[in-house]
This record gives C-alpha cells, sequence and structure tokens, in this order.
C-alpha cells in the first residue's frame, strides 16, 4: 500500500510539471518527466503540393523551405519558415502541463498563388511507446497501439479495409470529406473517412495517450518511422492572403472520453 501511495505522489508531481522543448537542426523534441520518453518531431518535414497522391516525392511534391529560429527558451520555440515560392510561415509553439500548443500565421507576400498545399510535422513515438529508434525504419509494430477514430468510435490498427498499394509502401492515409483525394500523401489511402481529425496512440502500459489534431486539417497518416501524422492544410494562399493554423499534440492518461471532449472543445469546427 505504501509503494502504491509513493507511486501515485509521484505521478501527480510529475503531472504538475509543464512539459519543456528543445530545438535542434529540424528537430523539435518534446520532453517531461511524466512522459515514458521523449518525443520528436521533423518540424517541419516538407511543405507539399496539390496532385501528391500519385506523384513523385521529390521532383513533384516538395516544396523546399528554410527554417529560422526566432526565439527559444524551455516552454516557447518561435520559429520562421520561408518557402522557395515566397510564402512565409511563422510558428509559435508552447509547452503547457499536458499539451504542446501550435499557432500559425502563413503569410503570401508575392504577386502569385503559392502551391504549397499542406505539410507535414512528422511526430517520430518510438521512446513514447517503449521502443527503440533504431529500429523504427520501416516499422509496422505499433500499429496496435495507434489509432483513429471511425463511426465515432476509437479504432486501433491496422484499421478495416487496410490498402496495400501505393506508389511508396508501406503506411496508411486517411482522407477528410472536405479534401480531395488526389491531393494526400502519396502512401496507402483507406477507402474509409475518419470520424474526426484525432490521431494517436497508447504509451507501452497503455497508462498514457499521445494524440494530436490540427485545424485545418488535411490528412491523418500512420507512418514508416514509428510516427503518427496529423498534417496542416495550407490549400494554397493567394497574393497578399494570410491564414491561421493550430495545433495540439495531447499528452494525457489513458481517458478517452475526457480526451474527446477536451478535443471537441479545442477545435469545434470539427463537429460541425
Amino acid at each position: 500500500m505504501r509503494s502504491l501511495l509513493a507511486s501515485l505522489v509521484l505521478f501527480t508531481a510529475a503531472q504538475a510539471e509543464p512539459l519543456t522543448l528543445v530545438r535542434e537542426g529540424h528537430f523539435l523534441t518534446i520532453r517531461g518527466p511524466q512522459l515514458p520518453g521523449e518525443i520528436s518531431i521533423n518540424y517541419l518535414e516538407a511543405y507539399c503540393r496539390a496532385g501528391s497522391t500519385d506523384a513523385d516525392w521529390g521532383k513533384h511534391t516538395v516544396v523546399k523551405h528554410t527554417s529560422e529560429v526566432l526565439s527559444a527558451s524551455a516552454h516557447e520555440v518561435r520559429l520562421r519558415d520561408t518557402l522557395a515560392d515566397g510564402v512565409i510561415i511563422e510558428h509559435t509553439v508552447t509547452a503547457k502541463d499536458d499539451e504542446v500548443d501550435f499557432r500559425l500565421v502563413a503569410h503570401n507576400p508575392t504577386d502569385k498563388r503559392s502551391e504549397a498545399h499542406w505539410a507535414q510535422p512528422c511526430v517520430r513515438l518510438s521512446a513514447f511507446l517503449g521502443m527503440d529508434e533504431k529500429t523504427a525504419s520501416r516499422a509496422e509494430d505499433y500499429l496496435a497501439k495507434s489509432f483513429i477514430f471511425l463511426d465515432g468510435q476509437l479504432t486501433r490498427m491496422p484499421t478495416p479495409q487496410w490498402a496495400t498499394t501505393a506508389r511508396y509502401i508501406p503506411g496508411q492515409v486517411w482522407c477528410p470529406k472536405n479534401v480531395p483525394r488526389t491531393d494526400v500523401n502519396p502512401r496507402p489511402l483507406s477507402p474509409l473517412v475518419p470520424s474526426n481529425g484525432l490521431i494517436g496512440c497508447f504509451s507501452a502500459e497503455e497508462n498514457m495517450i499521445y494524440a494530436t489534431a490540427w485545424e485545418p486539417y488535411q490528412e491523418l497518416f500512420q507512418g514508416v518511422t514509428r510516427c503518427l501524422h496529423s498534417d496542416f492544410r495550407l490549400g494554397g494562399l493567394a497574393p497578399g492572403e494570410k491564414k491561421d493554423i493550430r495545433g495540439k499534440i495531447y499528452l494525457v492518461p489513458n481517458d478517452v472520453p475526457a480526451l474527446l471532449a477536451r478535443y471537441a472543445k479545442d477545435f469545434q469546427e470539427h463537429g460541425r
């Protein structure tokens, strides 16, 4: 009894400490004593053109960009990405007690429409899952821990009607109904439409959940380096246009109804 009480006290104390951020190169790492392992994000892996579902990734899809750190502390990182076509995207990333908040402003200061339609924050989850990152290449051993929502229900992977053919394999993409199915990741595309914009996984002991969502979002994606994406939508900015984009990473106890309630409050657009 005393050992159990001590464990609960330690867990509660860890929860009280806010998460922290470290920016190194193109990677943003989330750390905290409440986590079973750190989470590294290739932030951002790529900005992408439309017509990407059956196109060469390097020759067609990727819009080259550079990234500049404007400021960085343990709890807030500000970045400026400049795309090859002149679009500027400023990011404010804030670590809180059990979430990381993303606020983006995308601006096209040029006189030409941008071809950038969507972008990929690639969230690597090996350590969170209790697995070795050295074995993450083309890994599918985390599928049973991973989930999306279908017909309103949490559904673990591999989901029904698991697709296996595409320009590049393995992986799995779920396209929301408002996004053209020609404009997503060139990995196997599920025929199923997700009920909401959440994708996530359970930790090794299933006492914690990682989940992420963005607004607006282009796709949900299970990748090939033990990564799970909600990739955000730009839609191609017109000359002079600005767009606000926001995202969340939730790192919370395993309480799915509580997670859904929080998501519904944070992303009310997704319920409409």
